[in-house]
Order: structure tokens, then sequence, then C-alpha cells
């Protein structure tokens, strides 16, 4: 048994901005970890975050520093104990789950247990801009089941009718990106519920979300920043009632399951999300969206050109990756 990593960093250019309300991307900065035994091949793709102190430099330094445990056989478990959460871990952790499906000739899904779905609904993203701007962004999203829309706090109650006036009919996730007080998540409570919003994602700064401590909701908040790992759990405020899971936050899809497991033992609703990325990225977010009752998995159709073979889309849903893509 003879394993080979290989790591390699890319910038994938956006089809059009996406801006939120800490700032604008128009690319998707990459890193891939493609790992080898015998001829067959694992990759694993992470997103290093700059929100999370995350750079592509010190992602692939990271992952190199891997290389020896990795080819001398280290595995998934083992992966838990010497790094810590975030991408680099994740791209590692995603390859090791492919190149394991694929020796074994079992998709990752028939590993953990789980139904591969015909497709998945997912969240189609309106980016932050004036309400006009919004307004027409929506309106091309209109018979898409589910509509994210990124607010801020400067004008959001016009952002939100204007979204919902040209979109009357698909369901709404509200994201702020922690751009909010507690006062506005309060103030708009009868906007978001006149509107019909499903869920209110991360309002409040992660570092300051006490206030949602015994707050009670009239539309459910999902906790997205403020929640990483299964360590995170604990702490977590009671006003929030979904878990948003990403596995760039979790540092895999190892940590991801055991994340959505004890979440839901504790009564939360899981949500699935993700970085702009490629569908390399997406596949194994898949996995879970089966348990969630939220899927935010558009981002490679941000990008003006995927990977060949990757996750299509159309109409608010997504449709699985070519056999042997991944897992």
């Amino acid at each position: 048994m003879r394993l080979s990593l290989t790591v390699t960093s890319e910038s994938l250019p956006l089809a059009r901005p996406f801006r939120i309300s800490r700032g604008m991307k128009t690319v998707a900065d990459v890193v891939v970890a493609t790992i080898s035994q015998d001829g067959v091949e694992g990759r694993g793709e992470c997103v290093p975050y700059p929100r999370y102190g995350e750079t592509i430099e010190e992602t692939v330094a990271t992952i190199e520093n891997q290389r020896a445990s990795i080819e001398a056989g280290a595995g998934r478990r083992d992966l838990l104990e010497t790094m810590s959460p975030g991408a680099a871990r994740n791209a590692l952790d995603c390859a090791l789950w492919d190149l394991e499906a694929k020796l074994t000739g079992q998709s990752v899904f028939e590993l953990v247990g789980t139904d591969r779905p015909v497709r998945v609904e997912t969240a189609m993203t309106v980016g932050l801009d004036t309400p006009e701007v919004m307004a027409k962004a929506a309106r091309e999203l209109a018979t898409s089941p589910l509509i994210k829309v990124k607010v801020d706090a400067t004008d959001s109650a016009a952002q939100l009718r204007a979204v919902r006036e040209a979109a009357p009919l698909p369901r709404l996730i509200v994201d702020p990106n922690e751009s909010w007080s507690i006062s506005q998540v309060d103030d708009l409570q009868g906007l978001l519920l006149e509107l019909r919003v499903d869920l209110l994602e991360q309002p409040l700064p992660a570092d300051n979300d006490g206030a949602l401590r015994g707050y009670v909701s009239r539309v459910p908040i999902a906790a997205d920043e403020a929640l990483h790992t299964l360590s995170d759990l604990a702490g977590l405020p009671d006003g929030y009632n979904v878990a948003n899971i990403k596995l760039d936050k979790a540092g895999g899809l190892t940590a991801a399951l055991a994340l959505a497991e004890v979440a839901q033992a504790r009564g939360m609703q899981l949500m699935m999300g993700c970085m702009i990325s490629s569908s390399l990225s997406i596949a194994p977010a898949m996995t879970l969206a089966p348990r969630c009752s939220f899927v935010d998995l558009d981002g490679p159709l941000w990008l003006s050109r995927d990977r060949e073979g990757g996750i299509s889309g159309s109409e608010g849903y997504l449709t699985g990756p070519a056999p042997q893509f991944w897992g």
C-alpha cells in the first residue's frame, strides 16, 4: 500500500459578484488535497475563510505538515486528534472519504448509511444590494422553492419587502451575516412573520449573541458563525433553534456527522451550508442533506465554470455529480 498526497490551490472566477454584509467577492479561492493509493485518487476541496483567520497559504502549509502522517496511513479519526477544525482538515477528511469509497466500491452514502437523494432542494441566494437590484434578482428566482436573502443593518425592511414582492411563493431565509443588533431582531419580528420568513440566520455577531439566551423568536434562528464544531454546542444560547453545519467550519464530513447527531439529539433542526466553491466542496455536503430542514448548497452555481462532471442545478434543485466525481 503506497499513499501519496498532493496539494494545490485555485482561484475560480464567479459569473457575477457575490456580496454580503462583510464585503464582496469575485472569485472562489479553494485548496484541493488529493490522496492517491495504488493508482486510485481521493479528492477533497476546502475554502479558507478570512472571517475565521484562514488564508490559502496557511491552509496549504497546514495540509503539507500532515504529509508524513497521511502517507504513513493516517485515517480520518487520526486527523480529529492531530488537526484543529477548519478548512485544511476538511480537505484531507473529504479526500480520505472519497478514496475509501473508490477503493471499496461503496458510495459515501452507503458508508454512512444514508439514502442518496435523487435531487436536493437548495436555497438560491439573493446577494446584498439595493432593494431594486435585489428585487430583480429575486424575480429571476421566483419559481425556486427556497430563497436566501443577504441583508445588512442599513435597509433590511426595504430589501426584504422588495424580495418578497418579486418572489411571493418561495420559502425565505434571511441572513444578516452578524450585522444586526438584538433590537433589530426584536423590531423586525412582525415583518418577518408578515413576509412569511422561514428562518433567520445568525443575526447577531457570534461573539456577542448573549442576548439570544432566553430569547423566544417568532421565527426560528440558525447558528452559523456561532457554531463550528461539536464543542460549541454546549455554549450556544438557547435562542438558536437550527444548527447550520458547514464542512469547512467543522473540519470535514467526519466531524460534521458527529455534530449533526448531537444537535438533533438536543432538539435542533439541521441546516447544511457552504462557502462559494466548486462541486468538489458540495458533493460531500450532500451526504448530510437528507437529514436537513434547510439546505444551502448553491456555491457552485455562482461560478462562471464549475468542475467537469460536477453538480448541476435547475429551478432551485441540485442533482448529484457524475459517477466517480466524488464519493
